[in-house]
């Protein structure tokens, strides 16, 4: 009898099937991009859970406090990690044994039967109340496989709410941020509208006193209604811009609306981790490593499928016809037993079982390994991005400064008489032209700003996941 219990506490400690163990992913020494930028330290990182916070925009931080409570993947991300977590708990049931109570009455008549005449004829009652248990061995880990997958699923719907809230965030910002540029392009437009109108009432000025051509006239006023023109269709892509921010906080365009606003910001230094800290700070990454785990679990299941299953039971009660006898000694009633089964033939349905969860979790490999690639190749991209653009800026600063500075020289030539007001549009056009890149650039340089905290899992790390 020992002997036997020793063996079953024995299986009961084995699992069949391999254990988790993260497989390799391909990863750099150092970003390509890295040069002239600092990696992150211990105390010198992103503000946790606030990046948003570096840009030093109140309305900015007004409205991502919005955006945990409305926004709608949001809301997605939160319920399905209620769900998994539930489906987790179901797993994690099946390691106990089941006890039902149940109680029952009925009144039953048989016919008589002439070859019995002893047979009762009258209706008898049965009265029963019992308690019955089961309990499952898991001998060969099946439910313990169950459990590490459904809580791998579970840290994995944790990186995904994360990776939405993430995702959420940074979409609101750069939406903002483009917002911002559309404000400060109509502003420049609004100040180019009025310049014009200036310009032109020194022409007219100019012909009525015949100093002028009618052709100088004329240019002028092309000149401005293409300025005015270019302030109406920036009003477009300013709305366009207001009703996605709406959408990203949950609420109905028709309820939503920002004052315009100059885009009045410094570019942040964000420090940058190193390769091999990226795939503890990607949410996106960290959902994929736990997705992995979950699938390989799942090959421990299919496994324990060809081994035996031993069922323990038990039953006890009352049982009795009279309902003053329920529960009295003679009434009652006990059974115990145990069950063992195993498939002999079942068509190829185990292995078919265990070849599709080894597929699956090789597909969960192939995700993973790209999420380790695409994340990569973001923190690249936006590395890239903001050193360009910063050489870029710094270029165009100068080439505004030249234009102003060209429109004034001309515009003085041209009330002097010395060039045509052909010049002046000319000297006008560049000068506009530059000031809206200049204002685009500095846009594409705080959205690369925001792809890159992106990138960079926004200061979140995978020790954050929730653990049992």
């Amino acid at each position: 009898m020992r002997l036997a219990i020793f063996i079953v506490l024995a299986l009961a400690g084995c699992a069949v099937g391999p254990d988790y163990r993260k497989p390799d992913a391909p990863v750099a020494a150092q970003f390509k991009e890295l040069q002239g930028w600092r990696e992150a330290q211990p105390k010198d990182q992103l503000p946790r859970g606030s990046w948003w916070t570096v840009f030093g925009d109140a309305e900015l931080d007004r409205l991502m406090q919005k955006v945990e409570i409305s926004n709608q993947n949001i809301r997605i991300a939160e319920a399905r990690l209620r769900q998994a977590r539930a489906v987790a708990d179901q797993a994690r049931a099946g390691l106990f044994p089941t006890l039902t109570a149940n109680a029952s009455v009925t009144r039953s008549k048989a016919p008589s039967l002439s070859n019995q005449p002893n047979f009762a004829t009258g209706a008898v009652n049965n009265y029963n109340l019992g308690l019955n248990a089961g309990w499952e061995l898991d001998l060969w880990g099946r439910v313990r496989r169950s459990v590490e997958s459904g809580e791998a699923n579970w840290q994995a719907s944790a990186a995904q709410l994360e990776a939405a809230r993430l995702s959420a965030r940074a979409t609101l910002a750069q939406q903002y941020f483009a917002l911002r540029v559309a404000d400060t392009t109509k502003r420049l437009l609004e100040d180019t509208v009025k310049a014009y109108a200036r310009s032109l009432e020194l022409t007219q000025n100019r012909y009525q006193a015949g100093v002028a051509a009618r052709v100088d006239v004329v240019q002028a006023e092309v000149q401005l209604k293409s300025a005015q023109a270019q302030l109406i269709d920036v009003g477009v892509e300013r709305a366009q811009l207001e009703h996605a921010i709406a959408l990203v906080l949950g609420d109905a365009p028709a309820n939503f609306a920002l004052a315009p606003s100059d885009l009045a910001i410094h570019m942040p230094q964000v420090p940058v981790a190193l390769p091999s800290e990226l795939l503890e700070r990607r949410p996106d990454i960290a959902a994929a490593d736990r997705a992995m785990a979950a699938a390989n679990a799942q090959i421990g299941v299919a496994k324990a499928a060809y081994f035996p299953t031993l069922t323990l039971s038990g039953a006890s009660g009352f049982r009795t016809t009279h309902i003053a006898d329920l529960l009295t000694a003679p009434s009652r009633f006990w059974s115990l037993g145990a069950a063992a089964a195993e498939a002999i033939f079942d068509g190829g349905l185990r292995r078919a079982t265990t070849d599709q969860a080894v597929a699956a979790y090789d597909v969960q490999v192939g995700t993973y390994r790209q999420a380790v690639l695409t994340g990569f190749q973001e923190v690249e991209d936006n590395l890239a991005a903001l050193r360009i653009l910063g050489e870029e800026a710094a270029l165009q600063d100068e080439v505004v400064q030249a234009a102003r500075h060209a429109l004034e020289l001309t515009n003085n030539q041209y009330s002097a008489g010395v060039v045509s007001y052909l010049n002046v549009i000319t000297a006008q056009a560049t000068a506009l032209s530059n000031e809206r890149t200049a204002v685009n650039v500095l846009g594409r340089r705080l959205t690369a700003s925001v792809g890159l905290i992106h990138a960079l899992g926004g200061g979140w790390t995978a020790t954050a996941l929730p653990a049992r």
